[in-house]
Protein backbone atom coordinates (compact mmCIF):
# COMPACT_ATOMS: atom_id res chain seq x y z
CA UNK A 1 0.00 0.00 0.00
CA UNK A 2 3.20 2.03 0.36
CA UNK A 3 2.92 5.15 3.06
CA UNK A 4 3.13 8.78 1.01
CA UNK A 5 4.79 11.39 1.66
CA UNK A 6 5.02 15.02 0.14
CA UNK A 7 8.31 17.15 -0.27
CA UNK A 8 8.03 20.86 -1.52
CA UNK A 9 11.05 22.61 -1.75
CA UNK A 10 10.48 26.29 -1.76
CA UNK A 11 12.65 29.78 -2.81
CA UNK A 12 12.15 32.99 -4.04
CA UNK A 13 11.44 31.91 -7.26
CA UNK A 14 8.50 29.65 -6.20
CA UNK A 15 8.32 25.80 -5.53
CA UNK A 16 8.57 22.31 -6.47
CA UNK A 17 6.52 19.49 -5.42
CA UNK A 18 8.59 16.06 -4.91
CA UNK A 19 6.33 13.12 -3.96
CA UNK A 20 6.92 9.32 -2.91
CA UNK A 21 5.04 6.51 -2.50
CA UNK A 22 7.34 5.01 0.38
CA UNK A 23 9.12 7.82 2.20
CA UNK A 24 6.48 8.66 5.31
CA UNK A 25 7.52 6.32 7.84
CA UNK A 26 10.72 7.33 9.42
CA UNK A 27 10.55 10.91 7.48
CA UNK A 28 11.08 12.73 11.44
CA UNK A 29 14.29 10.31 11.71
CA UNK A 30 15.23 11.58 8.24
CA UNK A 31 15.36 15.17 9.40
CA UNK A 32 17.68 14.95 12.61
CA UNK A 33 20.23 14.73 10.11
CA UNK A 34 20.37 18.17 9.18
CA UNK A 35 20.00 20.12 6.14
CA UNK A 36 23.07 19.01 4.66
CA UNK A 37 22.16 15.57 4.36
CA UNK A 38 18.46 15.84 3.85
CA UNK A 39 18.12 18.41 1.02
CA UNK A 40 20.21 16.51 -0.98
CA UNK A 41 18.17 13.15 -0.07
CA UNK A 42 15.20 14.96 -1.05
CA UNK A 43 16.35 16.33 -4.46
CA UNK A 44 16.59 12.96 -5.51
CA UNK A 45 12.97 12.34 -5.14
CA UNK A 46 10.74 12.64 -8.39
CA UNK A 47 9.45 15.57 -9.40
CA UNK A 48 5.29 15.76 -9.41
CA UNK A 49 3.71 17.42 -12.03
CA UNK A 50 0.48 16.22 -11.28
CA UNK A 51 -1.93 16.83 -8.70
CA UNK A 52 -0.92 16.62 -4.96
CA UNK A 53 -2.08 13.16 -3.14
CA UNK A 54 -4.77 12.88 -1.65
CA UNK A 55 -4.48 14.32 1.79
CA UNK A 56 -5.69 11.65 3.65
CA UNK A 57 -3.47 9.18 1.82
CA UNK A 58 -0.52 11.37 2.64
CA UNK A 59 1.21 10.31 5.65
CA UNK A 60 4.32 12.75 6.01
CA UNK A 61 5.39 15.69 4.66
CA UNK A 62 8.44 18.55 4.61
CA UNK A 63 8.71 21.84 3.31
CA UNK A 64 12.43 23.18 3.38
CA UNK A 65 13.00 26.57 2.29
CA UNK A 66 16.72 26.92 1.77
CA UNK A 67 16.76 31.00 1.26
CA UNK A 68 14.49 31.95 4.23
CA UNK A 69 16.02 28.70 6.45
CA UNK A 70 12.12 27.93 6.84
CA UNK A 71 11.26 23.94 7.59
CA UNK A 72 7.46 22.68 8.01
CA UNK A 73 7.14 19.23 8.79
CA UNK A 74 4.28 16.82 9.71
CA UNK A 75 4.24 13.12 10.18
CA UNK A 76 1.25 10.96 11.28
CA UNK A 77 3.49 8.42 13.13
CA UNK A 78 6.85 8.10 14.39
CA UNK A 79 9.11 9.79 17.61
CA UNK A 80 7.46 12.63 16.45
CA UNK A 81 4.04 12.07 17.24
CA UNK A 82 4.76 9.83 20.30
CA UNK A 83 3.42 11.59 23.76
CA UNK A 84 6.66 9.95 25.31
CA UNK A 85 9.26 11.31 22.71
CA UNK A 86 7.69 14.50 21.09
CA UNK A 87 9.72 16.90 22.97
CA UNK A 88 12.91 14.81 22.64
CA UNK A 89 12.55 14.85 18.74
CA UNK A 90 11.86 18.91 19.42
CA UNK A 91 15.19 19.16 21.19
CA UNK A 92 17.29 17.06 18.88
CA UNK A 93 15.95 18.52 15.60
CA UNK A 94 17.03 22.26 16.61
CA UNK A 95 20.56 21.60 16.51
CA UNK A 96 20.95 19.46 13.73
CA UNK A 97 19.15 22.71 11.83
CA UNK A 98 20.94 25.50 13.50
CA UNK A 99 19.87 28.87 12.33
CA UNK A 100 15.94 27.81 10.64
CA UNK A 101 12.71 28.33 11.65
CA UNK A 102 11.25 24.99 12.45
CA UNK A 103 7.11 24.38 12.45
CA UNK A 104 5.05 21.74 12.73
CA UNK A 105 2.06 21.62 10.02
CA UNK A 106 -1.06 20.31 12.13
CA UNK A 107 -3.46 20.99 9.25
CA UNK A 108 -1.15 18.44 6.81
CA UNK A 109 -0.52 18.91 3.14
CA UNK A 110 -3.82 21.54 3.45
CA UNK A 111 -1.17 23.75 5.15
CA UNK A 112 1.72 23.45 3.04
CA UNK A 113 -0.45 24.35 0.00
CA UNK A 114 -1.35 27.17 1.97
CA UNK A 115 1.80 28.52 2.79
CA UNK A 116 2.94 28.25 -1.19
CA UNK A 117 -0.51 30.28 -1.88
CA UNK A 118 -2.90 27.39 -3.61
CA UNK A 119 -5.94 26.97 -2.58
CA UNK A 120 -5.74 24.49 0.88
CA UNK A 121 -8.51 21.92 -0.57
CA UNK A 122 -11.30 20.56 -0.57
CA UNK A 123 -12.75 19.60 3.18
CA UNK A 124 -14.20 15.99 3.46
CA UNK A 125 -17.58 15.56 5.00
CA UNK A 126 -17.51 11.84 5.96
CA UNK A 127 -15.92 11.07 9.01
CA UNK A 128 -14.64 7.57 10.75
CA UNK A 129 -14.71 8.23 14.36
CA UNK A 130 -12.60 5.60 16.03
CA UNK A 131 -14.43 3.35 18.26
CA UNK A 132 -14.29 4.09 22.36
CA UNK A 133 -11.52 1.61 23.88
CA UNK A 134 -12.20 -0.69 27.40
CA UNK A 135 -10.30 0.23 30.20
CA UNK A 136 -8.22 -3.52 29.31
CA UNK A 137 -8.50 -3.11 25.68
CA UNK A 138 -5.19 -4.28 24.58
CA UNK A 139 -3.73 -1.11 22.61
CA UNK A 140 -3.72 1.14 25.56
CA UNK A 141 -0.80 -0.94 26.42
CA UNK A 142 1.53 -0.34 24.07
CA UNK A 143 3.63 2.23 25.28
CA UNK A 144 2.65 4.46 22.91
CA UNK A 145 -1.13 3.73 21.74
CA UNK A 146 -2.84 5.27 19.21
CA UNK A 147 -5.50 6.56 21.50
CA UNK A 148 -7.00 9.77 21.89
CA UNK A 149 -8.31 11.06 25.17
CA UNK A 150 -12.23 12.93 25.33
CA UNK A 151 -12.89 14.04 28.65
CA UNK A 152 -16.51 15.51 29.30
CA UNK A 153 -17.30 17.94 32.16
CA UNK A 154 -15.51 16.63 35.04
CA UNK A 155 -16.62 13.34 35.52
CA UNK A 156 -16.83 11.65 32.14
CA UNK A 157 -13.74 10.46 30.76
CA UNK A 158 -13.69 8.11 27.22
CA UNK A 159 -10.67 6.52 25.46
CA UNK A 160 -11.17 6.34 22.03
CA UNK A 161 -9.11 4.64 18.94
CA UNK A 162 -6.88 7.21 17.21
CA UNK A 163 -7.14 5.76 13.91
CA UNK A 164 -9.01 7.62 11.50
CA UNK A 165 -10.90 11.23 11.99
CA UNK A 166 -9.64 13.51 15.57
CA UNK A 167 -12.94 13.15 17.63
CA UNK A 168 -12.88 16.82 17.37
CA UNK A 169 -14.21 16.57 13.94
CA UNK A 170 -17.67 15.24 14.93
CA UNK A 171 -18.73 18.13 16.65
CA UNK A 172 -21.69 17.78 18.80
CA UNK A 173 -22.24 14.58 17.84
CA UNK A 174 -19.74 12.88 19.56
CA UNK A 175 -21.50 13.75 23.19
CA UNK A 176 -24.49 12.07 21.72
CA UNK A 177 -22.30 9.07 20.32
CA UNK A 178 -20.21 8.60 23.55
CA UNK A 179 -23.17 8.74 26.12
CA UNK A 180 -23.48 5.09 25.80
CA UNK A 181 -19.90 4.27 24.88
CA UNK A 182 -17.54 2.66 27.34
CA UNK A 183 -15.86 5.15 29.92
CA UNK A 184 -12.53 5.05 32.03
CA UNK A 185 -12.88 6.63 35.61
CA UNK A 186 -9.62 7.99 34.45
CA UNK A 187 -7.16 7.87 31.86
CA UNK A 188 -3.64 7.52 33.38
CA UNK A 189 -1.60 6.60 29.91
CA UNK A 190 -0.59 8.10 27.13
CA UNK A 191 -2.15 9.45 23.67
CA UNK A 192 -2.01 11.04 20.65
CA UNK A 193 -4.72 13.54 20.59
CA UNK A 194 -7.69 14.65 23.07
CA UNK A 195 -10.68 16.97 23.33
CA UNK A 196 -12.04 18.45 26.62
CA UNK A 197 -15.62 19.53 26.49
CA UNK A 198 -17.57 21.39 29.23
CA UNK A 199 -21.30 21.23 28.38
CA UNK A 200 -22.23 23.86 30.76
CA UNK A 201 -20.01 26.52 29.48
CA UNK A 202 -20.13 25.64 25.91
CA UNK A 203 -16.16 25.62 25.45
CA UNK A 204 -14.16 22.82 23.99
CA UNK A 205 -10.43 22.67 23.93
CA UNK A 206 -8.55 20.19 21.91
CA UNK A 207 -4.65 19.04 21.05
CA UNK A 208 -2.88 16.48 18.90
CA UNK A 209 0.82 15.58 17.82
CA UNK A 210 -0.02 14.82 14.70
CA UNK A 211 -2.27 15.95 11.58
CA UNK A 212 -5.59 16.96 10.91
CA UNK A 213 -6.20 18.11 7.68
CA UNK A 214 -7.88 21.55 7.36
CA UNK A 215 -7.30 21.84 11.19
CA UNK A 216 -8.63 25.89 11.43
CA UNK A 217 -11.80 24.69 10.29
CA UNK A 218 -12.43 22.34 12.54
CA UNK A 219 -14.45 25.31 15.38
CA UNK A 220 -17.11 25.76 12.55
CA UNK A 221 -18.01 21.71 13.24
CA UNK A 222 -19.06 22.92 16.92
CA UNK A 223 -21.67 26.41 15.94
CA UNK A 224 -22.49 27.89 18.96
CA UNK A 225 -19.55 27.07 20.95
CA UNK A 226 -15.95 28.52 21.91
CA UNK A 227 -13.37 26.01 20.17
CA UNK A 228 -9.81 26.80 21.69
CA UNK A 229 -6.65 24.94 19.57
CA UNK A 230 -3.91 23.69 22.30
CA UNK A 231 -1.65 22.65 19.71
CA UNK A 232 0.33 19.66 21.40
CA UNK A 233 -0.18 20.99 24.86
CA UNK A 234 -1.72 17.96 26.61
CA UNK A 235 -0.97 19.53 29.76
CA UNK A 236 -3.52 21.82 29.24
CA UNK A 237 -6.26 19.22 28.75
CA UNK A 238 -4.91 17.76 31.83
CA UNK A 239 -5.11 21.21 33.78
CA UNK A 240 -8.78 21.65 32.86
CA UNK A 241 -9.82 17.92 33.22
CA UNK A 242 -7.85 17.32 36.53
CA UNK A 243 -8.22 13.57 37.88
CA UNK A 244 -9.64 12.38 35.08
CA UNK A 245 -6.36 12.45 32.45
CA UNK A 246 -3.66 12.15 34.03
CA UNK A 247 -0.36 11.24 31.52
CA UNK A 248 2.57 9.99 33.36
CA UNK A 249 5.86 12.02 33.39
CA UNK A 250 8.10 12.36 30.87
CA UNK A 251 11.59 11.17 31.19
CA UNK A 252 13.75 13.70 29.50
CA UNK A 253 17.02 11.75 29.47
CA UNK A 254 15.46 8.20 28.70
CA UNK A 255 13.77 9.83 25.53
CA UNK A 256 16.81 12.20 23.94
CA UNK A 257 18.57 8.34 23.88
CA UNK A 258 15.26 7.03 22.33
CA UNK A 259 15.36 9.50 19.59
CA UNK A 260 19.14 9.21 19.14
CA UNK A 261 19.25 5.42 18.69
CA UNK A 262 16.54 5.43 16.04
CA UNK A 263 18.07 8.25 14.01
CA UNK A 264 21.38 6.53 14.41
CA UNK A 265 19.88 3.25 12.95
CA UNK A 266 17.93 5.11 10.58
CA UNK A 267 21.30 6.61 8.94
CA UNK A 268 23.37 3.57 9.70
CA UNK A 269 24.33 2.62 6.56
CA UNK A 270 24.45 3.82 3.03
CA UNK A 271 20.50 3.41 1.46
CA UNK A 272 20.66 1.54 -1.81
CA UNK A 273 17.92 2.43 -4.90
CA UNK A 274 15.25 0.15 -4.81
CA UNK A 275 14.56 1.03 -8.27
CA UNK A 276 17.59 -0.18 -9.67
CA UNK A 277 17.91 -3.28 -7.93
CA UNK A 278 14.08 -4.27 -8.91
CA UNK A 279 15.03 -3.62 -12.36
CA UNK A 280 18.43 -5.56 -12.25
CA UNK A 281 16.51 -8.50 -10.89
CA UNK A 282 13.08 -7.68 -12.86
CA UNK A 283 14.31 -6.47 -16.52
CA UNK A 284 10.94 -6.62 -18.15
CA UNK A 285 9.32 -5.54 -14.93
CA UNK A 286 7.60 -1.41 -15.05
CA UNK A 287 9.14 -0.03 -12.15
CA UNK A 288 7.55 2.89 -10.32
CA UNK A 289 9.21 6.15 -9.54
CA UNK A 290 8.25 6.46 -5.63
CA UNK A 291 11.07 4.72 -4.24
CA UNK A 292 13.03 6.69 -1.70
CA UNK A 293 16.86 7.44 -3.62
CA UNK A 294 20.21 6.13 -2.51
CA UNK A 295 21.88 7.54 0.39
CA UNK A 296 25.68 7.54 0.09
CA UNK A 297 27.84 6.19 3.10
CA UNK A 298 29.40 9.78 3.24
CA UNK A 299 25.92 11.17 3.44
CA UNK A 300 24.75 8.45 6.18
CA UNK A 301 27.87 9.20 8.19
CA UNK A 302 27.65 13.00 7.78
CA UNK A 303 23.89 12.57 9.25
CA UNK A 304 25.13 10.23 12.39
CA UNK A 305 27.38 12.85 13.31
CA UNK A 306 24.78 15.57 13.10
CA UNK A 307 22.17 13.53 15.19
CA UNK A 308 25.29 12.62 17.70
CA UNK A 309 26.16 16.32 17.75
CA UNK A 310 22.61 17.11 18.52
CA UNK A 311 22.32 14.68 21.69
CA UNK A 312 25.55 16.49 22.81
CA UNK A 313 23.37 20.33 22.70
CA UNK A 314 20.45 18.51 24.28
CA UNK A 315 22.97 17.12 27.23
CA UNK A 316 24.58 20.46 27.62
CA UNK A 317 21.33 22.69 27.23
Amino acid sequence: MGNRATFVIAGAEGYECRGSSFGAVGLDLDLLGGPDAVLPFVLGHRVEEGPWYDDDMCEAGALIDPSRRLLLVFAQEGPSVAMRTRAAWWRLLGPAWPGWELRWMYDGQSGLRTHVGLDPGHVRDTLYPGPALEADDEELADPDPMAAVVTVGSGRCHVLAHIDDHPVAEGPALLDRLAAAPGHAAYAGRAEAGVHVDPVARTVGWWLTGIVPHAGRMAARWPGWTVEFWADRWSEHARRAPGLFVPPAADPAAALDAVRDEALERWAEPREDRRAQLAAAHPRMVIGTGFPPAVTARRAALAREVVRRSRRAAAAG
